[in-house]
Order: structure tokens, then sequence, then C-alpha cells
């Protein structure tokens, strides 16, 4: 089992960070590899398109996706984003609001079956 996974975050805390309300303005993406149900690294990224007037959500999935980001986890997104993510092949899962992302890696790495 192999994930890449992205994150909208508010700031700079990592595995501590809270998941921004917004993805394609969120301030920071956490990304987080996991192998063999293992998280193996764990980066903070600035997302560059926070600030664009238009079209913030198209790059923010564009650069992504250039990443080799395979999930994303978020609150809510928009129908133009929603689609671009599947053309990218790259899942969402929807979490709520103000959970940790150690919280929802947590629920990833519980999801190993058993052997």
């Amino acid at each position: 089992m192999s994930i890449k996974l992205a994150i909208p975050t508010r700031g700079y805390r990592g595995m501590n960070d809270i998941i921004s309300d917004v993805f394609g303005r969120a301030v920071t993406f956490t990304c987080v590899d996991i192998q063999d149900y293992e998280i193996k690294e764990v980066e903070v990224i600035e997302n560059p398109s926070r600030d664009f007037k238009l079209g913030a959500g198209p790059l923010t999935v564009k650069m992504l996706a250039d990443k080799g980001v395979n999930t994303v986890f978020v609150i809510d997104l928009g129908p133009g984003v929603s689609q671009l993510l599947e053309e990218f092949n790259i899942k969402k899962v929807v979490i709520e609001h103000s959970t940790r992302v150690k919280d929802s890696v947590k629920r990833v790495l519980r999801a190993r079956p058993s052997s």
C-alpha cells in the first residue's frame, strides 16, 4: 500500500496543523508519504496559487498532481476542482472541520487490513 497524501493546512505545523477549510487558497499543504501503513516522510509545502484572483483551485490540483499526490483530504470542494481531481486520478476523502492532520492520518493507518 502506497499513498502520497496531500492535506490543505492553515500553516507550517505539519502533522500538528489543522486542516484548512479551503482547498485552492490554503496557505500550505502537508504532504504525507505512507508506505505499507507506515509514515515514511512528511513535508509542508507552500501553496503558490493561494493569492491568485482566478484559477487557484485548478493550479493547486496541477501542482499536487505534479508532486505525485494520489489522495487528498478536504473539508469541501467545488465541482470544478472535484472534476479535475478525478481527471488526475486523485482520490478525495472528506474530513470534518477542525481536524488535526495527525488525527486524520491515523484513520488511514488504522484502516490496515488484518493479516
